[in-house]
């Protein structure tokens, strides 16, 4: 039986001699694992189409059974080449796609998780800024991953009290009077757990220019991983390498302690 679906490409591994291995997340049926028979061929016509990222329509071959699909032909709509001319804006991508991968489960449908990768690959390859794109996509996928932290009043108390700070133990907001039940709380600037707050409900179709102070930046970071940390047994090799280019434009910034 043919089938097709509309997917982007978030893994590809080769298979064999000459094929690869393809996974798609689909609009219509969520993540999927096909067969791309001879894509490591330079001419073959599933070349381009089993490519990471590549967004397109995918006509397959299913079988009667939970069989893995043979990948027939593709037509790419988007393969988000002005994405991929920048090793650092790459390493996002990859770091992104790695990270709904190992979130999601096989064959089980989610528009909205299709429409937020797709939309954030767009913003990606029309230059937008790649670290705040991956904050928002992170901390989609904490409320995905059902670890989304409590940021409409203190998690302990209930109280709407200023500063807080975040627990990641506890999941949530501190209000000063319950900050002692966790002496690891992080203090957070107000602008942290506004923005972390607003990526919670945020409509990346509205994304407009958002400038976010360094500091800021760092403590985003800092709380997202660390819920990520201490809530998933998970360990991504792109947030490795992320992390290892993130060193590296450290070491290369100026000393501006004169």
């Amino acid at each position: 039986m043919l089938v097709k679906w509309e997917g982007i490409v978030i893994r590809s591994v080769d298979y064999g001699e000459s094929s690869k291995v393809v996974t798609l997340f689909t609009r219509e049926n969520g993540k999927l694992g096909l067969m791309a028979r001879g894509a490591k061929k330079t001419k073959s016509r599933l070349a381009a189409v089993s490519q990471l990222f590549s967004h397109g329509y995918y006509l397959c071959k299913a079988g009667p059974g939970t069989g893995m699909p043979d990948l027939s032909q593709g037509d790419i709509v988007n393969s988000f080449r002005e994405l991929r001319q920048s090793l650092n804006t790459t390493a996002y991508a990859a770091y992104i796609a790695e990270l709904l991968d190992r979130l999601t489960h096989e064959r089980e449908p989610n528009p909205f998780l299709f429409q937020l990768l797709l939309q954030t690959f767009r913003h990606l390859d029309e230059g937008r800024d790649p670290e705040i794109l991956c904050r928002i996509f992170e901390t989609k996928m904490l409320m995905v991953a059902g670890i989304s932290p409590q940021l409409s009043a203190c998690v302990n108390c209930g109280a709407q009290r200023e500063p807080y700070a975040i627990s990641v133990t506890q999941g949530g907001l501190l209000c000063p009077v319950c900050l002692p039940s966790d002496p690891y709380a992080r203090a957070v600037t107000p602008s942290t757990w506004k923005l972390l707050r607003l990526f919670q409900v945020f409509d990346l179709e509205r994304l407009g220019d958002i400038e976010v102070k360094p500091a800021t930046r760092n403590q985003l970071k800092h709380v997202i991983r660390s819920f990520m940390d201490e809530h998933l047994d998970i360990r991504l090799k792109s947030r490795s390498f992320l992390e290892q280019l993130e060193r590296m434009e450290r070491m290369a910034q100026p000393d501006q302690s004169d």
